[in-house]
């Protein structure tokens, strides 16, 4: 995938192969209907937690979304050229007015192994949004570099290089790089959520 992948052409088609009209959609994903239109405009990057709801309206999963139909290497082994990337131009949400940029690669078909395998890297300020991600999976995932702030339910904890985490996703949570610097973590989650 390229770094010119178009969300709102992408969502359209999906959503006209669906044969849903925007407010359809906007109900069955329980998101405002405008903001539908907004995003298939291209006039606003939707947060991780947005899109996915509205993914849910269509019964589509991240992966899906962001897939090509490019030969997808099955391992056991995958160069850097071989994870796909999640996110495109999906900027997360960060505090100080949408600056940071966070990237989402996953290591092979997570549907065949029922395990989904990321490199995440964190740019300042990116934030996977205020409004909590919250999932049926088990999640867990090591700081390679820099520093993470890591919010679980009413737990926040920044967890620095060479710490970890492991949680159900059931629980509310928020990931978000409140340093200067970059960050970057391997994370593994069961079943698979993007």
């Amino acid at each position: 995938m390229t770094d010119d992948f178009d969300i709102g052409a992408r969502l359209n088609a999906l959503r006209t192969a669906h044969r849903l009209s925007q407010r359809e959609l906007a109900a069955r994903a329980g998101v405002p209907h405008a903001q539908i239109s907004i995003i298939e405009k291209n006039k606003s990057s939707p947060s991780i937690a947005t899109l996915r709801k509205i993914l849910g309206g269509l019964d589509v999963s991240m992966s899906d979304f962001f897939g090509d139909d490019q030969r997808k290497p099955h391992g056991p082994f995958f160069g850097v050229d071989d994870l796909k990337d999640l996110t495109s131009r999906v900027t997360a949400r960060a505090i100080d007015q949408g600056k940071g940029r966070l990237t989402l690669r996953q290591i092979g078909d997570s549907r065949a192994y029922n395990l989904q395998i990321l490199h995440e890297i964190y740019e300042p300020g990116a934030d996977t949004g205020e409004a909590m991600l919250q999932h049926f999976s088990t999640e867990g995932g090591y700081v390679v570099e820099g520093e993470l702030e890591l919010t679980v339910g009413e737990e926040v904890r920044v967890l620095k290089a060479g710490e970890s985490y492991l949680f159900d996703s059931r629980l509310p949570h928020r990931f978000r790089n409140a340093s200067d610097g970059i960050t970057i973590v391997i994370s593994a989650c069961t079943p698979p959520y993007l």
